[in-house]
């Protein structure tokens, strides 16, 4: 399934640690496993609380991982669902890569390109001190927006390709924020997996 992978690309930005793999998995194989997971997944359309009043969430989601590793975030508490076989395989091969181990993993699926995703970090108290997120792209290329949280000069965008895997560590939600802005330009659907791990 994974092709063979030259070097990252990290981009050099302050207070953050950030590698890109654009070829993570090959086309065909990223092909094949975005048909299966779109089929095999229960998506869901949850609504999220932003101060006080409820909004239903521009995509939809999936919430997977190990006996009682449930996640809360902007309102909403998800409760996880074993690992399907799919989602197994793809956990261990991340994990071989990324040298990290997971246990659960958030599905989006961004159904067209007025799908979002807000600026946020990733830094609920369940997943720790210094969280690490693998993130797999399937589907339609969406552009990934990075903002310094306390000096909003520095920016930085990364196109996500089919196939490819972003992994953020270290400092970098303390210090940045990200998002999938909408874009009138995709009208395809795109599938991300953000593996991760959660504290008991």
């Amino acid at each position: 399934m994974i092709t063979s992978l030259p070097d990252p690309i990290q981009p050099k930005l302050p207070d953050a640690d950030i590698s890109y793999f654009p070829c993570f998995i090959n086309d065909r194989d990223a092909t094949a496993l975005y048909d299966q997971l779109l089929a095999e997944t229960d998506w869901k359309e949850e609504s999220i609380t932003l101060f006080g009043k409820k909004y239903k969430q521009p995509r939809l989601t999936a919430w997977h991982g190990e006996e009682h590793m449930n996640y809360s975030y902007s309102g909403i508490k998800m409760v996880a669902v074993p690992f399907t076989p799919s989602l197994l395989k793809l956990r261990y091969l991340i994990e071989d890569l990324t040298k990290e181990s997971y246990n659960s993993v958030l599905l989006n699926l961004y159904r067209h390109g007025n799908d979002s995703n807000g600026w946020h970090s990733d830094d609920e108290a369940e997943l720790g001190k210094d969280p690490v997120i693998a993130s797999l792209s399937l589907g339609a290329v969406r552009k990934f927006k990075l903002k310094h949280k306390f000096d909003t000069t520095i920016h930085y965008d990364i196109s996500l390709d089919h196939g490819s895997l972003l992994l953020m560590k270290g400092k970098t939600q303390h210090f940045w924020k990200h998002q999938i802005p909408k874009s009138k330009k995709v009208d395809q659907a795109r599938i991300n997996l953000t593996f991760r791990r959660i504290i008991p």
